[in-house]
């Protein structure tokens, strides 16, 4: 099966790393800065479950695409949605398929429109990496699942041959048959974790010790009754878990929206915070903290256009 890694950044180069390691056909849809590194530098992987440096991996720039490939893996942030579509256009035919780990919903909508419904799949992954200045991945935590599914939930031949494909990578692969309802639970988690934190500019420890702890579980309620509005109400044990993580004293734990907020780059506000709003029914239109936090992310990004046309 030949996979189109979209980016060789924390996400792309991370699980495409992990699957050419594994001996499957690799390659990487990169810009020329990125194709210089990667030439120079090679991808290099530092992580808990074992380093991996992988000298001059495939890579291609959009013009030289030439063929369709089997898959076609997307991780780039939901703002730059738009370009990432042309840029992988080229490598799309007739039974091409299209992973993307983007976070929330919207872009599912937006990859059809472009591409057709029958070539999306569902799919998100629970990892968290970054790029270090020479362009080396770093695993941040303890996880790296992948999961992937039809959006139907169907057990069908294509989920089969990526299942086959996935089990000998280094990371955690999982075909699912209910994989919308998986998405809209990260979903609600990383809305209320960007929210609550960014809003407050603070770890979740540093929330829980100024007594804050409701404003982070009320603003969980809130994005989960959004859920519930749309035929996806969070799982006991999904609710348990981001509980958990969004109440936990002392923990370091902030959203990467706060963290993109600190050094002044764009965030994914619309499609994470604003969309979610968007999907809440007519019957209830409250969500009073998440509607504040949303806010707030919207006065951020008015600040960041006005001074960057000075």
């Amino acid at each position: 099966m030949r996979f189109l890694i979209v980016g060789a950044g924390a996400l792309g180069g991370y699980f495409g790393g992990r699957l050419l390691e594994a001996g499957q056909d690799v390659t990487f849809l990169v810009r020329p800065r990125r194709a210089s590194q990667l030439e120079k530098n090679g991808l290099v992987v530092k992580s808990c479950f074992g380093d991996l440096a992988l000298p001059k991996p495939p890579h291609v720039l959009t013009e030289n695409i030439r063929s369709p490939f089997d898959a076609v893996i997307v991780g780039c942030k939901a703002y730059d949605l738009p370009q990432t579509m042309e840029s992988f256009a080229p490598a799309v035919g007739p039974d091409t398929l299209i992973l993307p780990l983007l976070n929330g919903m919207r872009h599912l909508d937006d990859l059809a429109r472009r591409f057709g419904q029958e070539h999306v799949l569902g799919a998100q992954c629970m990892i968290s990496a970054a790029l270090d200045p020479d362009g080396a991945i770093l695993h941040l935590n303890d996880t790296h699942g992948l999961s992937f599914g039809e959006l139907d939930g169907s057990d069908s031949d294509r989920i089969n041959i990526l299942k086959a494909a996935f089990c000998n990578a280094r990371f955690e692969a999982n075909a699912s048959s209910n994989i919308l309802q998986e998405m809209w639970e990260k979903w609600v988690f990383i809305a209320a974790a960007a929210g609550i934190t960014s809003l407050m500019r603070a770890t979740v420890g540093d929330i829980v010790s100024a007594g804050a702890v409701d404003l982070a579980t009320g603003i969980l309620e809130e994005c989960g009754a959004i859920a519930s509005q749309n035929g996806f109400a969070p799982r006991a044990a999904a609710t348990g878990r981001a509980r958990s993580i969004l109440t936990k004293a002392g923990s370091p734990m902030t959203a990467s929206m706060l963290k993109d907020i600190e050094r002044g780059a764009p965030i994914e506000a619309d499609h994470i915070l604003g969309d979610l709003l968007d999907r809440r029914s007519e019957k209830n239109q409250s969500a009073p903290l998440l509607r504040i936090a949303y806010a707030h992310l919207k006065v951020y990004l008015a600040k960041q256009a006005r001074e960057s046309a000075v």
